[in-house]
């Protein structure tokens, strides 16, 4: 590919957001992002401030160089005020921040399309819209490594809300297959851009994928971390995981959606991770509010993460690959 193809291209990728920004490593070669998912908030229980002071705490605490919201952050009409609150506590902190939207998103009065419009509006946001797509909140943020070409690529993905075509399944919706194209094309670029070496990437989304079981119950590789509830994912199988898997290119996602779930488990050599609910009374489950913290690795395929919960305790900390080995067979 030529010289002014490959730089167009990172033009297109960098412009994504409407926002100026470069996301680095580090001098050592790494890279922190913080996780937050389900907050939920809404002011009806009048309990909201903990969940501001939990972002607060863990932003000063881990310093993260990007904080992922992973859905259903804001569950109330009229979300623009208190996005307007959270961007300020990131703001004041020069954090960039982004969000993958929820499943509830989209039933208080504002469509996915309008929040993402309100979250383009918000300061050190890279939230973005990728046009004639699926969903609303598809996006990529390149992370650049020392020798000023990407390291690693951030995927952020639309997990959807309920389906909209019962005819052909109830439950959640499903990965649009111009969502799969999209990756797949991506990905593709990512690699002919790097001289045809893949390029480590994780992806953001809500909704957990069936594959999510897969990883809990893996026979060879065994999961760290709880499983308290089922995995509620779409009733249809659309693809995306294996879509995952051939491109080489993604080594981890993360989700939400599921609150007493906390478990990174492994398939086909696939980290597959949820965050820590951080809603307090507003969301169900028993689990401490926290958020996940993950360090990638410039170029390589691995990453550390564990929760930082609030008031400090670090727990579940491990790093991917190294601490998922196969379990060995036993002799029949």
């Amino acid at each position: 590919m030529s010289k002014i193809l490959s730089v167009l291209f990172l033009l297109s990728v960098f412009s994504v957001s409407g926002q100026a920004q470069e996301l680095r490593f580090n001098a050592s070669g790494e890279f922190k992002i913080l996780q937050f998912t389900d907050l939920h908030i809404n002011y009806k229980h009048g309990a909201n401030d903990p969940v501001f002071d939990l972002i607060a705490e863990i932003v000063d605490a881990e310093h993260p160089d990007l904080v992922m919201f992973t859905g259903d952050i804001v569950v109330k009409k009229n979300p623009k005020e208190i996005y307007q609150r959270i961007a300020k506590i990131l703001a004041d902190r020069k954090t960039y921040w982004a969000e993958v939207l929820g499943n509830h998103d989209e039933e208080f009065g504002t469509t996915r399309d309008e929040n993402v419009e309100i979250l383009h509006q918000m300061p050190f946001c890279l939230t973005a819209k990728q046009a004639n797509i699926k969903g609303a909140s598809n996006f990529i943020l390149p992370v650049t490594g020392r020798q000023g070409k990407p390291g690693a690529y951030i995927f952020g993905i639309d997990s959807q809300s309920s389906s909209k075509d019962l005819s052909k399944s109830d439950g959640y919706d499903w990965f649009g297959l111009d969502q799969i194209v999209w990756l797949n094309n991506q990905t593709a670029k990512q690699t002919e851009l790097n001289g045809g070496k893949i390029v480590p990437s994780v992806a953001f989304f809500h909704i957990p994928f069936i594959e999510y079981n897969d990883a809990w119950n893996n026979p060879e590789i065994k999961p760290i971390g709880v499983k308290n509830e089922g995995v509620a994912c779409p009733m249809l199988n659309a693809g995306m995981f294996t879509a995952m898997v051939e491109s080489g290119s993604i080594m981890g996602t993360f989700v939400g959606h599921d609150h007493t779930n906390d478990y990174i488990g492994v398939s086909h050599n696939i980290a597959l991770v949820y965050g820590r609910c951080g809603g307090g009374v507003n969301a169900y489950g028993d689990l401490p509010d926290g958020g996940r913290v993950i360090v990638l690795k410039e170029g390589k395929r691995s990453f550390d993460t564990w929760i930082h919960e609030k008031g400090g305790n670090i727990v579940l900390k491990c790093n991917f690959p190294e601490s998922f080995p196969l379990i060995p067979k036993k002799k029949k």
